[in-house]
């Protein structure tokens, strides 16, 4: 049956390819010899480095790749960094042009390669950098602020600095905080040290998303399991791929919860984003399971399920078949979509897809996850 109303339809998961001279022109000039770089060597092959340390030395253009075969993008030094960022992942008109062609209503971004460096021996330089970023991102998405939702970077190695940053962001109109599935300094997110900045967000109703991030030296370790020895052989893409994200926002949905975060925080709100959301109720199911025989040694008020039910959202991935059912099993206001554009696992036509998954569904079930509980998570 034909869709009676129109969706409001919201992209939960795209990203920016970040200019390669974004840091050196928005740094303050204290930081400006420590910027992040992307450049060509005097042997012709182009690098990122982040203070000197480089990250990643050719092939650069599977950061992006969207509009390249999978495979090529990640083998061939030939393509460039810019070759792998098509127009629309820096250009605010190419993105909203975009938006229009595939019929999406907004779309939320997050970056590239500021999901890839790691600096918690420098907070001042860390936050530098992200500022850095988000006056760009902020410069990228004002022009079209009904249509292109920015979330902050605010690292937490010092949470001073977070405080100030995630303020001046939530004042300037973003939409809410990226947060890094790991520890940080031996702290995991739940811990009473970053308590200020849950509040923050409590008070503007908006949400932490926790999006998977890159560590070159840890993207096949996963579960403390050094699947393949990186220095020996090539790490199999589907693999590392497919199991990079969602290792690990499992674990970090488990710890938030498990930690209590949310007896302090009833109303605080988590997207996880870029792990599928096909797992949900097997890990409340698993997490209650093991409640129920070690309840005595836990923090939680209630069992673990009940705050995945109420404090998270989940975003599938574009041809997830199994959404129908989760929305039935956890509730139909907890799931979401995202294209992931422009990466190089990603598709030009990841809303065909999506709604090719959701056919399915009734109408207004289809229209919620579709846009209908981005709309409410982010007060659009």
């Amino acid at each position: 049956m034909a869709d009676t109303q129109r969706a409001f339809v919201v992209d939960m998961d795209s990203h920016v390819m970040e200019p390669p001279d974004l840091w050196v022109n928005y740094l303050e000039p204290k930081y400006r010899d420590r910027a992040i770089r992307i450049e060509r060597g005097a042997d012709g092959v182009e690098a990122l480095t982040a203070d000197g340390k480089t990250l990643l030395r050719g092939r650069l253009a599977a950061l992006g790749g969207v509009e390249h075969d999978a495979v090529d993008a990640m083998s061939n030094r030939e393509l460039s960094y810019l070759d792998g960022c098509p127009l629309a992942s820096y250009d605010t008109s190419a993105r909203v042009a975009l938006l229009d062609e595939w019929g999406v209503d907004a779309g939320v971004v997050f970056p590239t390669v500021g999901i890839l460096w790691d600096k918690e021996d420098d907070p001042e330089l860390a936050m530098a950098w992200a500022r850095a970023y988000n006056n760009w991102q902020w410069d990228f998405a004002s022009p079209a602020r009904d249509r292109i939702l920015p979330i902050a970077q605010v690292p937490l190695y010092d949470v001073g600095l977070a405080r100030t940053e995630l303020a001046r962001c939530l004042d300037l109109g973003f939409k809410g905080m990226f947060l890094a599935p790991e520890p940080v300094c031996g702290k995991r997110p739940s811990h009473p040290d970053f308590d200020l900045l849950w509040q923050m967000l409590v008070d503007a109703d908006l949400p932490i998303c926790v999006h998977l991030i890159v560590r070159f030296d840890r993207v096949v370790n996963l579960s403390g399991t050094r699947w393949w020895d990186v220095e020996k052989e090539r790490a199999d893409l589907v693999f590392s791929f497919g199991l990079g994200g969602t290792m690990q926002l499992i674990p970090a949905v488990a710890a938030l919860v498990c930690d209590g975060l949310f007896d302090r925080f009833p109303t605080l709100k988590v997207a996880i984003v870029e792990s599928g959301a096909g797992y949900v109720q097997y890990l409340m199911d698993r997490l209650d399971e093991k409640y129920a025989r070690f309840d005595a040694a836990s923090p939680l008020k209630r069992k673990p399920s009940e705050y995945i039910r109420e404090n998270f959202w989940f975003v599938m991935d574009p041809s997830e078949r199994s959404i129908d059912a989760q929305c039935e099993l956890v509730g139909e206001d907890r799931f979401l979509w995202g294209s992931d554009f422009p990466h190089v696992d990603s598709h030009l036509r990841a809303i065909d897809e999506v709604r090719e998954a959701l056919a399915p569904m009734s109408e207004a079930r289809r229209n919620k996850v579709l846009g209908g509980n981005a709309r409410k998570l982010f007060g659009l």
